[in-house]
């Protein structure tokens, strides 16, 4: 049986536990912490079977198993014209150093919610922000880090989150999570299409960008930055000494490796999901929509949370690949439309 699901944007089908393939062999209690984090926040149809999913949580992998088979029912996710192969990417969490204040080689900022901000209305593009002094006047005090270069900042704004170890004005150290805090609404725009038509680099990795902005000239720096009409502002939190990820737009913290971002109008916040996808890594896991982006939009896409750090970063830049989904969703109850 097929079922249009929320907005129209996808179908749900009916399938079987035979079609996840892998699903036997997944570990499954490392995706048991996410799924306990989204009963904090949980979908209705999921808040009753919370505290069994609570209590199972020290229960063995095949329990956990047995669990899902006997409570949920897959469905395969497909557009509205019956595709069902869609697109993975990754993304991760990264982290820099920066300074309190504006000083030296430390002049790119990030920013928190200029004054008057109204997360709906919007707010001027990035050249505008940076050229007129009405919104340079909103920016005032606004500052929650200088970085020593321009790039720094940029990839934060393209992650939505990071740790930063900030230097204080008197010198203590540090650490903070700057989280995503809203957008001035204007679409965006990766900054390698403006590299490729306007440059000779092809390597658009973060590190060959970063030095190319090192050795260019600050005007054409600054045009590639502007050619992004995107900003991101933040909110700064605490660290957990726990090490959870940032929250993401389900409101709980992500799980490194069990956490996807989705689009909301194909699988709802909290669902868990069964995730398969081939490429420069074969993952088949169960996983946990949790998140969302800019560039997540269509019934079968994912974006997968690789976790915090360098080596994360490395990861997810090397993910893009086919990819299928099925949703697990409790029996019995009906399919959002």
């Amino acid at each position: 049986m097929t079922y249009p699901a929320l907005n129209g944007s996808s179908r749900w089908v009916i399938s079987s536990w035979d079609e996840l393939l892998g699903f036997e062999q997944d570990d499954i209690g490392q995706a048991w912490s996410a799924m306990v984090s989204s009963c904090a926040r949980p979908l209705t149809v999921f808040a009753a079977h919370c505290p069994q999913i609570r209590a199972l949580s020290i229960a063995e992998p095949a329990d956990q198993r047995r669990w899902l088979q006997t409570h949920l029912q897959p469905y395969r996710i497909e557009n509205t014209t019956g595709e069902t192969r869609g697109l993975l990417t990754s993304y991760y969490e990264p982290s820099f150093t920066g300074q309190r204040r504006q000083n030296g080689a430390y002049q790119w900022p990030l920013y928190a919610p200029p004054a008057g901000f109204n997360a709906k209305a919007g707010w001027y593009s990035r050249q505008e922000a940076d050229s007129y002094q009405s919104a340079q006047m909103a920016l005032a005090g606004k500052a929650l880090a200088w970085f020593d270069n321009p790039i720094d900042p940029l990839i934060l704004q393209v992650q939505g989150s990071g740790q930063v170890q900030i230097t204080e004005a008197d010198g203590r150290i540090t650490n903070a999570r700057l989280a995503f805090a809203g957008t001035n609404q204007k679409p965006y725009q990766s900054v390698s299409k403006w590299l490729a038509a306007n440059t000779s680099l092809r390597n658009y990795s973060w590190p060959a960008i970063k030095q190319w902005a090192q050795s260019a000239a600050q005007p054409q720096v600054q045009q590639m930055l502007w050619s992004n009409p995107r900003l991101v502002f933040f909110r700064e939190e605490d660290v957990p000494a726990t090490g959870e990820g940032p929250r993401g737009a389900q409101g709980v913290p992500l799980t490194a490796g069990r956490s996807i971002a989705v689009d909301p109008g194909s699988i709802p916040y909290g669902a868990p999901v069964w995730l398969l996808s081939q490429g420069a890594d074969n993952l088949n896991r169960l996983v946990v929509a949790q998140d969302t982006g800019s560039a997540i939009r269509g019934a079968v896409r994912a974006d997968f949370y690789a976790g915090s750090g360098d080596a994360a970063g490395v990861y997810a830049n090397r993910i893009k690949q086919p990819l299928w989904l099925w949703v697990l969703w409790p029996k019995n109850s009906p399919v959002p439309h």
